[in-house]
């Protein structure tokens, strides 16, 4: 049996309005501006095994309720932009939707983490119809969604797997490199913004 038991189905619906959501702005956008405000989007409901594998982190009991209320991204979101202003508007676009309330930002583009990611993090606590895990009715569900660039994203991949690879020869070295590539993207992002700017003026 599933980790989020009946839940499922409803958590399905609030990823897919969440797209759709998203989806329809950036059309909008682009019959005004001619131009998509993304890349690509990617979503999915987390897998029961990794889910439990986190709950198990955590030191909490693998149920429907921890796993929807003790950690937040049961429900992910990434959108994949070309430029770093298109991060910031879609960031907008996001805190305007309907049913939607910001729980939490970081913006981890401005401020980098030590290790050199560069991302934008949102949780969004998204009501609707259908209860939730509490009881209530109308019921709330988090989603958590990372905006970046492309940049920034073929980093995170490479990084993710230096990080979850086993018996990786020289680990040390080879995050050290990681770190001075995340700076030189950040560099190229910045001047990529600045070039747009300066053709958009022209």
């Amino acid at each position: 049996m599933s980790i989020y038991e009946g839940y499922l189905e409803t958590m399905t619906a609030v990823m897919d309005r969440i797209v759709h959501l998203i989806e329809e702005n950036s059309r909008r956008h682009e019959a005004e501006h001619g131009e998509k405000l993304y890349e690509h989007l990617s979503h999915r409901i987390k897998g029961d095994d990794s889910m439990r594998e986190k709950l198990a982190r955590l030191g909490v009991d693998p149920t429907a309720r921890n796993a929807l209320r003790a950690v937040t991204d049961a429900i992910g979101l990434r959108v994949v932009c070309l430029f770093i202003d298109d991060v910031y508007e879609n960031v907008q676009l996001l805190k305007s939707l309907p049913g939607c309330s910001v729980v939490q930002e970081k913006d981890y583009i401005r401020n980098a983490k030590p290790n050199g990611y560069r991302s934008y993090h949102m949780i969004l606590d998204v009501e609707t119809d259908a209860p939730d895990v509490d009881g209530h009715a109308p019921g709330h569900y988090f989603v958590e969604i990372q905006l970046r660039t492309i940049a920034m994203d073929t980093w995170a991949a490479l990084e993710h797997e230096l990080k979850y690879k086993k018996h990786i020869a020289n680990p040390e070295l080879i995050a050290q490199e990681l770190h001075r590539c995340a700076n030189e993207l950040a560099s190229c992002d910045v001047s990529m913004q600045t070039l747009r700017k300066i053709i958009r003026e022209l």
